[in-house]
């Protein structure tokens, strides 16, 4: 879903409608490894190379009924990693979950694996993510846009890029209510990125974005269609 200025709304495919996950099938990730046509690996940030970045990156797919991946979220990784990994699967290509009525949209889990190799692993400080940790200027909040005042507050993780966009948006709480309003509002704020030295890094930064409850006593509908 396109949003002003060329952004796209956090985890959604350009051109790609957003679908309902909960009326989805849930694919175990083994059975849905099985149905890839197309999987171009990811790049491995340089970024990530010079600090001795690696691990896994835990990414919530959704799968329309024609393959393309419409939205892609991450759960887990380290954001250096996690840039890398949304890109790549936003253009994975699958065969569609089959149902009695012919093809089918469903949801998955898809795990990228980002491993350096080295010789000299001695060489490896203990603990680089700590490190990391400790030099980086977090990201900070320029804009909030949206009515503060409200009473129902989403809280979120969002992956700001190195130009201060939203890359991607997930609810600390499971069970977080309105979602996708707080995801389309939270892609409207701006952000100063986060800065590793003099130079701009993607980063997760914690944020509460406030959304507009719509009572069904009042007529209104539902930002979620619900």
């Amino acid at each position: 879903m396109a949003l002003a200025g060329g952004a796209l709304e956090p985890g959604f495919v350009h051109g790609q409608s957003p679908i309902d996950p909960e009326n989805l099938e849930i694919l175990p990730a083994k059975k849905a490894n099985k149905l890839i046509l197309r999987q171009p690996p990811p790049e491995y940030p340089t970024i990530a190379k010079m600090n001795y970045i690696e691990g896994e990156v835990r990414v919530q797919a959704i799968v329309v009924s024609g393959g393309e991946v419409a939205e892609a979220h991450v759960v887990k990784g380290h954001p250096f990693l996690a840039v890398a990994a949304l890109k790549a699967i936003r253009n994975w290509l699958f065969k569609p979950a089959q149902s009695r009525p012919g093809p089918a949209a469903f949801q998955t889990m898809v795990d990228v694996k980002f491993h350096l190799h080295s010789r000299k692993l001695r060489m490896w400080p203990d603990k680089p993510e700590r490190d990391l940790d400790r030099q980086i200027r977090p990201p900070e909040l320029l804009e909030k846009r949206g009515n503060t005042d409200t009473a129902e507050k989403v809280k979120m993780r969002i992956l700001v890029s190195e130009e201060g966009l939203v890359l991607d948006a997930q609810p600390l709480l499971p069970s977080a209510n309105h979602l996708r309003e707080a995801r389309r509002i939270v892609a409207s704020w701006s952000f100063r990125p986060a800065y590793w030295g003099a130079m701009a890094v993607p980063w997760y930064l914690d944020v509460e974005v406030p959304v507009e409850t719509w009572p069904a006593a009042q007529g209104g509908t539902n930002p979620d269609g619900r």
